[in-house]
């Protein structure tokens, strides 16, 4: 498995997924969940599944029948939950430890003592 630099839209697909880790969900449904673009989704979801951490299946329909596209569903693997829940646990550290610092020291700001 390859390792995956987790940056903020990293990192928003991974909350969204997390929403529900055991479930499916397709492009429209986690560009929703993440706010992000099709531009910017596709290529994480495809380094997502090139890494281990998320895995891919086409939906089973006919479809003439159902009147649109199969879709092409996706779902974080056993490892992905693992990993995804380590990695925004990592970057909600590393970035409240910076926010709090530049609290701290940024002029005119007020120190608190409970962070």
């Amino acid at each position: 498995m390859d390792d995956l630099r987790v940056t903020v839209a990293v990192a928003a697909v991974l909350a969204a997924f997390l929403q529900d880790p055991t479930a499916d969900r397709y492009g429209l449904e986690l560009m929703e969940g993440s706010g992000l673009p099709s531009g910017t989704l596709y290529p994480i979801l495809t380094r997502l599944q090139r890494a281990g951490w998320a895995e891919t299946h086409w939906e089973e329909i006919d479809p003439v029948e159902a009147g649109r596209p199969a879709r092409r569903y996706y779902r974080l693997t056993a490892d992905g939950v693992e990993r995804a829940r380590n990695a925004l646990a990592v970057l909600h550290a590393r970035t409240g430890s910076a926010a709090r610092a530049t609290l701290r020291t940024a002029p005119g700001t007020v120190t608190r003592s409970a962070w």
